[in-house]
């Protein structure tokens, strides 16, 4: 059986709100199902045609069990549409868009919606010791947020490791990266993503959305929170390290936030008959793992087995989206690679500037990276990313 095309069609997110910001009023389920509605309106598709609707969350919890299914019912979609969720951390949202590429493929699906969410501000303190009761004594509460990195690899096989942070630092010290080379990537981060804004490059994917504030009115979110026009090397330099002696600051590491992020998945016989065009195709994909006390170097072995896949080499890429979820970790990943150029990489901003809404971020991503791609009419875009505890995931689309 010959593979089909799965084509890339209208991909659209919200404004990313920072932390506590101007979204935090709106739960994840509220973020899934504003994008959705926005997908379905701005294409004008039937919604009957929908097979499948595939949205990743990674801090998900009870108030909206089963996200996908979820959001796609509050949203409108008919109820014979079923959906689910899916978690691989910060590779999630992609994740979604190949599980979504690979129903096309093999004839499981024709029309796929698939995306990410995330609101980090409403991530919840939870506690482990209370189904059977609490006669007397403190009740633990854990953050979900803190736990859930502290707890991304098993600690009696690899001892406890603190979090995201500290394996920052350990590639840090293996790759001899400096303060200063840190600080200015996340100037260089900031200083895209304010040109990026200025120029209107985001216009065509940003769907505002209103929020509700504390004494019942509305608000418009328009734009990326996070994104800080003043940032300069000098004055990242004044932040201090998070662990002592460290290189890794508040600064030069992404953001906590608010977002969501998707698109239609079609098979490429079925653009006509529903009058669409797409934006890119889905090429192929890899996930790779690698030492959760060094995840984000995850990038260099998904893709290293992605090209060894496909043949391709980077001469043939036109676009490199790497996500920053530390600047050490981006430059660890560039250094691995042997490159020098970052002419490729990350040209609009990325997770320290924009913001890295966990399960969002990899639909975000390729959202902000086709529409450059058709800007700069390239031919190729490769998307990466680390994954705490220890992975790495990675994806090529094809313009047309």
């Amino acid at each position: 059986m010959s593979l089909r095309k799965a084509a890339i069609v209208t991909p659209l997110r919200t404004p990313i709100g920072r932390f506590l910001g101007g979204l935090k009023t709106l739960p994840a389920e509220k973020l899934a199902s504003h994008i959705i509605s926005a997908v379905v309106a701005r294409t004008q598709i039937d919604p009957e045609v929908i097979d499948e609707v595939i949205f990743a969350q990674s801090y998900a919890n009870s108030e909206a069990p089963c996200i996908g299914r979820w959001a796609a019912l509050d949203a409108g979609l008919p109820i014979k549409t079923p959906g689910f969720q899916i978690d691989r951390r910060c590779g999630g949202g992609l994740q979604a868009i190949a599980s979504a590429a690979m129903m096309i493929q093999t004839g499981s699906a024709d029309v796929v919606l698939a995306g990410g969410v995330e609101s980090m501000s409403n991530v919840e303190y939870y506690t482990t010791s209370m189904r059977g009761g609490s006669k007397a004594g403190t009740v633990k509460l854990h953050d979900r947020l803190e736990r859930g990195r502290e707890r991304s690899q098993p600690a009696e096989r690899f001892g406890v490791i603190s979090g995201m942070i500290e394996t920052a630092e350990n590639l840090a010290r293996e790759f001899n990266i400096s303060r200063i080379a840190a600080d200015e990537l996340a100037a260089d981060s900031h200083a895209k993503a304010k040109s990026a804004w200025e120029r209107n490059l985001f216009d065509n994917e940003i769907v505002p959305i209103n929020a509700p504030q504390a004494r019942g009115e509305e608000v418009m979110v328009r734009k990326d929170e996070g994104v800080r026009p003043d940032v300069t090397v000098e004055k990242l330099g004044t932040l201090k390290p998070l662990l002592e002696g460290g290189v890794v600051t508040a600064g030069n590491s992404s953001q906590q936030n608010d977002a969501a992020a998707a698109c239609l998945v079609i098979a490429e016989d079925k653009l006509p008959s529903l009058n669409l065009e797409p934006l890119a195709y889905f090429n192929s994909w890899a996930a790779a793992g690698c030492e959760p006390a060094k995840m984000g170097i995850g990038p260099v072995p998904a893709v290293e087995r992605l090209f060894s896949r496909i043949g391709v080499q980077w001469d043939d890429i036109d676009l490199i989206e790497l996500n920053e979820a530390f600047a050490v970790q981006v430059l660890a990943v560039v250094k691995s690679w042997g490159m020098q150029d970052f002419s490729r990489i990350n040209v609009n901003g990325s997770g320290i500037s924009l913001g890295h809404p966990i399960g969002a971020t990899g639909a975000r991503i390729m959202t902000s990276m086709l529409y450059e791609l058709e800007r700069i009419n390239g031919k190729f875009a490769l998307e990466t990313m680390c994954i705490g505890g220890g992975q790495g995931i990675a994806a090529l689309f094809e313009r047309p």
